[in-house]
């Protein structure tokens, strides 16, 4: 098909590209529940079997499942398109979300809870062929590619910034189960939509070129610094939460968590609009620079001010880093990543997002119990400034 590629970094002029409105609000459908399914989860059973700690054990469960299982179900989209494969998979994981509900409708033994939300981790990555398919029609015109990275971060963080109140509101105003059950027709309804458009879709690669990108020269430290910058999403997230409730404002800590993403996704398609500078190699390395200098807002209002307003102010601030250092990172990704397995290597990035997401939580936790509130905001601190020196270290070597 013919490609339309913009001369000039605008959104409007990005879906000006024949089919890709369709395939965008597909795949923001299908990408809303991914925010909804953990929280509905902790509703659902908690709020059934009266268990927090069953709960956390089983969004836990499967947040391990997806990360082994999330590369395997990338690498056959990569051999044999988005299409034939996302479908039955996003079904399995439909299966598993609708099973879950039952399990605990019907006060199943706890075991069956855990194996039908591992079957959950068959979910595709919707972000991830979303920007396989912008990579794929912008293959000759990287700043209009660098625009359409911008707007799928922002994506993310919007997704991620409505999905969890969503699922409250489902959860807690009509039954337990709602938001799940919400979620999995999500879910499926917006996979149908994305892959029903062929004509973006990229071919497959039954014999893709070079390694696997854990082999590939250039990821291994890109997957590190994600998984760094996970940490920080993850500590920042119940150093929060903790604070907030320290501070008798608990049901204010979601609100001012969505301040932070509220200000990454700002930042993001802002910076979508800029024309890009340097090799990403150098644009990463400011990027990551800025963001250890912002996280340490947070921890200044926490520890200097003791106010909650402030901390909200600090984080808006804050988070208006994380969206512009990922847009790069990933356009890094679609860089260094063998021909043929592109989705491998993005859903490797995510995958590394979520392992650091659990352990900054654990981390996070962990000091904010031992060492009070104030302290848990050092860790996404000292989280940022690893992937500073994790990603930037090796990249002294290239442009």
């Amino acid at each position: 098909m013919p490609r339309r590629t913009p001369q000039q970094p605008s959104y409007r002029r990005l879906f000006t590209i024949p089919g890709t409105r369709a395939f965008t609000a597909g795949n923001l459908i299908a990408r809303l529940p991914a925010g909804m399914f953990s929280v509905s989860a902790v509703v659902m059973i908690a709020g059934t079997r009266g268990s927090y700690a069953l709960a956390g054990a089983v969004t836990a469960t499967g947040l391990a499942a997806t990360a082994m299982v999330a590369p395997w179900i990338a690498r056959l989209i990569d051999r044999h398109g988005q299409s034939r494969t996302a479908v039955p998979a996003t079904a399995v994981a439909a299966l598993g979300s609708l099973s879950l509900l039952l399990c605990v409708h019907y006060g199943a033994p706890d075991w069956t809870l855990f194996a039908a939300y591992t079957a959950t981790a068959t979910t595709p990555n919707t972000g991830g062929m979303s920007r396989a398919r912008w990579a794929h029609l912008l293959t000759d015109a990287p700043e209009t590619l660098h625009t359409a990275n911008s707007f799928e971060q922002s994506a993310d963080e919007l997704c991620f910034m409505l999905g969890p109140s969503l699922a409250a509101f489902l959860c807690g105003t009509f039954f337990p189960e709602a938001g799940t059950l919400v979620g999995a027709v999500l879910l499926v309804t917006g996979i149908l939509i994305f892959t029903a458009q062929r004509a973006t879709e990229p071919p497959p690669s039954p014999t893709p070129k070079g390694s696997s990108p854990l082999r590939t020269p250039g990821i291994p430290p890109l997957i590190a610094g994600f998984i760094a910058t996970g940490a920080v999403f993850g500590a920042m997230e119940v150093a929060t939460l903790a604070y907030a409730d320290a501070a008798g404002h608990r049901t204010a800590g979601g609100a001012v968590l969505a301040l932070q993403a509220a200000g990454s996704c700002t930042a993001g398609l802002l910076y979508g609009k800029r024309k890009p500078t340097g090799p990403p190699e150098r644009r990463l390395r400011r990027c990551l620079l800025a963001m250890s200098t912002l996280m340490s807002l947070p921890l200044l209002a926490a520890s200097t001010l003791d106010s909650l307003p402030a901390l909200a102010t600090a984080l808006l601030v804050a988070g208006m880093a994380t969206a512009p250092t990922m847009i790069t990172a990933m356009t890094l990704v679609q860089h260094r990543t063998p021909e043929g397995r592109l989705n491998e290597g993005m859903s490797l990035a995510v995958t590394g997002l979520l392992l650091g997401i659990a352990c900054g939580s654990a981390t996070g936790g962990w000091t904010t119990e031992h060492a009070g509130t104030t302290a848990g905001f050092l860790i996404p601190v000292a989280a940022a400034t690893t992937a500073l020196l994790v990603i930037a270290a090796p990249s002294r070597t290239t442009p």
